[in-house]
């Protein structure tokens, strides 16, 4: 009996202390609007397809892939402030 009482217990901690999800979309749409913006600019100036984008601090660090011409595309990493 001791076991069930225990997983029950561990459930029930683990819903009360799961955060809303509401909160932590919220936070993810505004950091996503903020480096969408960087990121177009950085793939229009370039010309190249986009490969990743992270937020860092009050920067984005955005990564595309740029093709050349008859040559292998290359990695170009730029740093954009928010």
């Amino acid at each position: 009996m001791a076991l069930p009482l225990s997983v029950a217990a561990l459930v029930a901690g683990l819903v009360v202390s799961a955060p809303s999800p509401e909160g932590a979309g919220n936070l993810v749409l505004r950091v996503a609007a903020d480096c969408s913006a960087a990121a177009a600019q950085v793939v229009e100036q370039t010309g190249g397809q986009l490969l990743s984008v992270q937020p860092v601090g009050d920067s984005c660090i955005i990564t595309v892939l740029v093709s050349g011409n008859g040559q292998r595309p290359r990695k170009v990493t730029v740093k954009v402030p928010m």
